[in-house]
Formats: structure tokens, sequence, C-alpha cells
């Protein structure tokens, strides 16, 4: 069974409203029944409610990394507040009697076990375990790639017409006509290019500073003009030869607009086994192009695999469903999965898992974290540099540095490794928060041989590369500036 921590049900919550009213059930003791299996993988009571029966609510741990979560209460979240209530009771401490599992959650187990079990005879007769059956139909694909390329052909007349009139030309009314423009583009399977062109515009009105908000501009159009080429290339490609592989090595297929399917990712061998993770820092934020809050978690691999290089979580949440949709949030314990999805990308390449299990961080955790910090700037910074000079890249990379000292350069907050070369550090347009004020309240120790978790970003007033810090890591501990 999982280590049942509040930090553990926390993570599990979909937003901070279900914790908050899950927490109060099990403070007001509204639960009047509370059980558990003798074996300990199922806790299962009932809790008061608005009727007159009171809500019958389990949470099955016979496969802990995959915990099944049931309620007779009418909620459409999962796991609702009755059962985030059940176990922050179980985590305090509060008695469960020992009771027989109840037959309907037995005969629910039985049917999962037959599952289970036709997944495996598939597996003996040659099928990968989690294989997905999934045929795409050629003529399906080459019909969405026809609309795709239809698709890209106005997507470039739209950014021809920006050219030819312009940038001094965009005005309110110029602006709105191409947005109605822009929404043609949603018929034609390409939402990341849309969201694209969408961040263009956005410029336009989004930025007093006119040198600035040109430059901003241009960069766009670079984006903008290298995706179409590439994608129009791309497609026709795959479109006159089936046997053509998907672009595995680059971020181009997100960007047309592609949702890579686990099971994708696992016939293309995009997969890490038995993983553990450790979270340095957490950020939320609203992606205006896309119409989305994006939830995003930076990782760092613990043991010798991923050489110190910084994954990404990213969850996403369309405005206009997003109360109907759980939220991530910062995550403190250590994430264990058998099977870790890895998306195509750069440096920081975006992870995925289905089934988890979390542990308590220990010691040797966050040493293994401190060590695996890059120690040699002028290499980073070269790393980081080639990746900017590619349009297509993710303009804010993530990097995990050691450094001898932190200290001032006059005003300046300035990070040196161990041969005396210096980072400047500064706050971002990226991340839309301050972190360096907090940076005198850091403890004697952190002034120096540690590791800091800093995002990078080519600034465009002062052209020059600025790290902001969003975490520092001791031997004991991770001291998040974000969450």
């Amino acid at each position: 069974m999982a280590q049942i921590t509040e930090a553990y049900i926390d993570a599990l919550a979909p937003n901070a409203a279900a914790i908050k009213n899950g927490r109060s059930l099990a403070k007001k003791n509204s639960f009047q029944r509370l059980c558990q299996t003798e074996d300990g993988t199922l806790i299962f009571g009932e809790c008061k409610g608005s009727g007159k029966e009171p809500y019958s609510c389990s949470a099955d741990f016979i496969k802990p990394d995959s915990p099944v979560f049931r309620c007779s209460c009418p909620s459409r979240q999962f796991p609702c507040k009755h059962n985030l209530g059940l176990l922050y009771a179980y985590a305090s401490g509060s008695p469960f009697q020992t009771g027989e599992i109840p037959q309907d959650i037995a005969d629910k187990r039985e049917k999962a076990e037959k599952r289970e079990e036709r997944k495996q005879e598939a597996a003996a007769s040659g099928e990968p375990v989690g294989a997905s059956k999934r045929k795409t139909s050629r003529s399906a694909l080459v019909k969405k790639m026809n609309a795709q390329l239809e698709g890209i052909d106005l997507l470039d007349k739209l950014v021809k017409q920006v050219v030819n009139g312009g940038l001094a030309a965009l005005d309110a009314k110029s602006v709105r006509m191409l947005e109605d423009q822009a929404k043609q583009l949603g018929g034609y399977y390409i939402p990341g290019m849309q969201a694209a062109f969408r961040e263009l515009l956005l410029l336009v009105r989004g930025c007093d500073d006119q040198e600035q908000q040109y430059t901003a501009m241009m960069d766009q159009l670079t984006i903008l003009h290298t995706l179409i080429k590439r994608s129009r290339d791309y497609l026709t490609a795959r479109k006159e030869n089936e046997e053509l592989p998907a672009d595995t090595g680059t971020r181009l297929e997100e960007w047309i607009g592609h949702a890579w399917q686990l099971a994708e990712l696992r016939e293309l061998g995009l997969m890490r086994s038995s993983t553990e993770l450790l979270q340095l820092s957490f950020r939320s934020y609203a992606d205006e192009a896309r119409a989305e809050y994006i939830d995003e978690g930076f990782w760092l691999p613990l043991g010798s695999d991923g050489a110190g290089d910084i994954l990404v979580t990213r969850h996403y949440r369309p405005f206009r469903a997003a109360k109907h949709i759980r939220e991530d949030d910062s995550c403190f314990l250590v994430v264990q999965t058998k099977e870790l999805a890895v998306y195509p990308g750069d440096m920081n390449p975006r992870v995925r898992w289905e089934d988890m299990t979390m542990r308590e961080p220990e010691s040797k955790d966050y040493e293994g974290v401190k060590a695996a910090a890059k120690r040699s700037y002028p290499e980073v910074i070269k790393q980081v540099k080639n990746q900017l000079k590619s349009p297509l890249a993710y303009k804010n990379p993530v990097v995990l540095l050691h450094y001898a000292k932190l200290g001032k350069a006059g005003e300046t907050y300035v990070l040196e490794d161990e041969q005396g070369k210096r980072l400047a550090l500064g706050e971002i347009d990226a991340i839309r928060q301050p972190t360096l004020q907090l940076l005198p309240m850091l403890g004697a120790e952190l002034h120096a041989d540690q590791a800091v978790l800093v995002m990078f970003e080519h600034q465009m007033g002062s052209r020059r590369l600025t790290a902001q810090p969003l975490a520092f890591v001791t031997e004991q501990a991770v001291i998040r500036l974000l969450y």
C-alpha cells in the first residue's frame, strides 16, 4: 500500500478547494464509519452528506501505483472531497476498524483481474503489454494531412498579409480582422500553428515599448516563417512516402499541434522504465494564445539516468473547461513510476506517466540532486545559446547549476563556478514573478558550494542572456522560490 501522507493526498486532489473540503470533513469527524481490510489494501467508510443516507466512499490500493477511488456522491471530481476526507482521516491517525471487503468492490476487483489476465495473454502472444491496437487508416491520415497543408497555405497568406501591410500599419481594427480570419485555422488540425499566429497578434497590443514590441514581433514572424516552411515540407514528404516515420527528433509535431498518445510514444521507443523523479520547482500561468492554463513542473530523474538534465511536466487546462479539469500542483515527494513517457524535444523534454507511487525524499536523494548539477558555466551557456539559435526550440531552457559562490557584483547578483566564470542573475519575462528579492533571506550556508535551478532567457532590451533562480538545492532540502 502507498505511504499515505498529507503531501501524498494533496498531490492526488483535483484542486485547492477539494483539499480544503476534504480536510474539513476529516477535522469535523463527518465519517460515521471508518474501515480497512486486514491486508491494508482497501480503506472505506461512510460520510455524512446532504441527503438522508451517508455517502459510501473507498480508496482501493490493490495496485499501489494506480489507486482507485469510488464514492456514491454525485460529484464529477475524482477523487472527490469524501475520498480525500477518508484519506486525510487515515493519515491523521483516526481509528479504522478491520472489516471485510464490500461485495461490490470485490466484484469490481474480480473484473479488473480478468482484464489484466487478458492483457497478459495478449503480451504472451507477442503483443507488448499496454500496446495499443489502434490502426490508423492510410486514407484518413492522407485526408488529414491534406487539410493541414491547406491550413498552412491559409496561415502563409495571413502572415504575408501582415508583412506586406507593414507592422506599423497594424492597429486595433486590422488586428480584429486578422483574429477573425485566424479562427478559420481551427478547422485544419493545426492548433499549434494557430496559437503561434495568435501570439503575433497579442504582441501588437501587449507592449508599451515600441522598439521592444517590433523586435518581439520580428522574432515571432521568424518562428512562423520557419514553422510554415518546415511543416509544409515535412507533411508533403510524409504524404508522398507512407514509410516515412514521424519526426521524433524535434518539437515540430507539437508545433503543428499533434497531441502525442502514450501508445505512440511506446511504439516509438520513447519510454524510460522504473524511474524516480523529484520536483524542484512548479508554476502555473495563463497562455492567452492557446487559451489555456498551463501547470508546469520541473523535475530531475534520480540516479544516473538523464545525467542531470531537467525534465518538464505540462498539464493543459483550456479556459472554457478549466473548472472541470484537475489542476496540477507542487509535489514534494519522490515520484516512482514504472514507465515514463518522454516527448520529442530539446534540452528540457516534456514527460508524462500514468501510474505512480510516492515516497518521502531522503538525504541521499538531495545529495544525488546536488551532485547532478552542471559545473561548467561556459559549457552550459554554449548549450543554451545553441538551442536559442533554433527558431522552433523552447526559448527558456531550465538548468540545474552548481556554484562555488553566490554574491553581488555591484547591484547584480552573480553565480560563480569553480573556474571563476560568472553568470548574472536577473528577472525574466517568462516567469512573470520576481524571485531575486528573496535572495537576501537565504542563510549563509547557501552562499557557497550549493546548487540552483535557473531558467534562461535572451532579453531583448539588454541583448543579454539572463538566468532567474527558481530553487536552491542543498544536501538536506530543496528551497523553492516558486511554487
